[in-house]
């Protein structure tokens, strides 16, 4: 099916229910329960997973299938977030015109971006997209705000204003980001018992995307363009001696990542009509690294697994304060009550790096495949043949048959 193998539909099947009921499955604990501060199926955070997920999948097309780091990508991020905003003001709400443009406007600035930084491989093509990410960055930051021209605003963020033009907002027209009068901060709740379920029109528009832009990755990883981009990674010296120039086949995985990117940071302006100059932040880049790194490189479903996780640490741990620790261990006797709260403090609230520093860290050391690898290894032991009740299951071979048979 759409170009698929049995075993890649059935994958993508699965990736579309999960991703459909996200706002149920992010939900698992009641309302006023002790654990539900461990609930994430708001929308706001729902919309991260996913538009986080269409930025890690796009530079683990880069890096992953590649093994070109880049430090850069976070450019490409802003630069779909200002041209979603300018197209707010310059014609309407409407996301769909800005967020067609954020993918052209972010391909164009990563071919010229690429075609000057693959001219270097390895720690100099990471320095390369890292200076041009900062370069980027001041311009959005001081340079591009001047009051002459000013296309960013600077560190105040670039927002919608009453005086704007807007050529083409009606009168009756929403008056915050809309798909065709789909308003996406619109959500309908339905309460079973002690759940309250959150459907959030913005997050089903992003997850669409992102069931979109996942299922062009497989097509990606599938296809000759995605060996010629292994043979890259694998052997770029060998492949060269072969009579194969590699440099059309990065740039063209450079390009398609930028505009994933572009795509990601389009999406957070029609979510919140803003665009700062943070955004395209040498962090920025940086985490989408360790997103796909803590998934798994290389592989389909590991970058976004990787970016739920960051995302899920960001905004629930760093949301228990002591107040909360306090309410878990209010059973136990004062002194050991506060002496848990002093031991878990460091790692939650402020302290959720650390956390999450300490989780990369056995992750990198014990998983180096990533969250993917310990999936996969928790399937074998499940899969493993057990022999026969009471024998020992040992292995005995057939006779080899006689070459005339």
């Amino acid at each position: 099916m759409l170009g698929l193998s049995k075993k890649d539909t059935r994958f993508l099947l699965i990736v579309v229910f999960l991703t459909l009921a996200t706002p149920i499955l992010l939900q698992p604990f009641p309302e006023g329960s002790a654990l539900a501060q461990f609930n994430a199926g708001y929308p706001d955070l729902m919309q991260r997973f996913a538009i986080f997920g269409i930025f890690a999948i796009g530079f683990n097309i880069l890096f992953g299938l590649t093994g070109y780091l880049s430090f850069g990508h976070a450019a490409f991020l802003g630069v779909g977030s200002y041209t979603v905003v300018w197209m707010y003001k310059l014609l309407s709400y409407n996301v769909l015109p800005g967020l067609i443009l954020s993918i052209i406007i972010s391909g164009l600035f990563a071919l010229v971006i690429g075609f000057v930084s693959l001219r270097r491989s390895g720690i100099y093509f990471s320095i390369l997209t890292l200076a041009f990410a900062q370069m980027c960055y001041n311009l959005a930051y001081s340079v591009l705000s001047n009051p002459k021209f000013n296309l960013t605003n600077g560190e105040t963020g670039l927002q919608v204003y009453i005086n704007d033009p807007q050529y083409l907002m009606g009168e009756n027209a929403p008056t915050s980001p809309h798909l065709f009068g789909l308003v996406m901060n619109e959500s309908s709740k339905l309460e079973i018992g002690g759940w309250v379920f959150t459907f959030n029109n913005g997050y089903y528009f992003c997850a669409i995307i992102a069931i979109f832009a996942f299922y062009l990755s497989m097509r990606i990883f599938r296809s000759p363009f995605g060996v010629m981009l292994r043979a890259v990674k694998s052997n770029q010296q060998r492949m060269t001696y072969t009579g194969l120039n590699p440099r059309p086949y990065t740039l063209a995985a450079f390009v398609i990542s930028g505009m994933y990117a572009g795509l990601a940071g389009g999406l957070m302006a029609a979510m919140d009509p803003l665009a700062g100059a943070e955004r395209m932040q040498w962090t920025a880049s940086g985490e989408v690294v360790l997103m796909t790194i803590l998934g798994g490189a290389g592989t389909l479903m590991g970058p976004v697994l990787g970016a739920g996780f960051i995302k899920y640490f960001e905004n629930i741990f760093s949301k228990i304060n002591d107040n909360v620790l306090h309410s878990w261990f209010a059973v136990l006797p004062d002194g050991l009550e506060n002496f848990l709260v002093d031991v878990v403090h460091p790692f939650v609230g402020k302290g959720w790096h650390l956390t999450l520093g300490i989780l990369f860290m056995l992750v990198v050391i014990f998983l180096p495949g990533g969250l993917i690898e310990g999936g996969q290894r928790i399937a074998r032991l499940f899969r493993k043949k057990k022999g026969p009740r009471g024998k020992d299951p040992e292995h005995h071979p057939k006779e080899t048959p006689h070459v005339a048979e």
